[in-house]
């Protein structure tokens, strides 16, 4: 997903995403550390996608407040 895409949704809808990314990427993690995944660099997308997230969340908090 896109920062673009992120920033056309809603904060609740950007905050629940975040909730389901954060789910995602424990399992992935608990799931590597009992047999390798597939692909390994799965992880790595995941914590970017929770950072992208994240980010456009704060983006949006911050021009909410001036």
């Amino acid at each position: 997903m896109k920062a673009s895409e992120i920033r056309e949704l809603s904060i609740e809808e950007i905050f629940t995403r975040v909730q389901e990314a954060n789910d995602e990427y424990t399992r992935m993690c608990l799931n590597h550390t009992v047999s390798a995944l597939e692909s390994p660099a799965k992880i790595k997308e995941a914590r970017r996608k929770i950072a992208r997230l994240l980010t456009v969340l704060r983006e949006k908090e911050l021009q909410e407040v001036k």
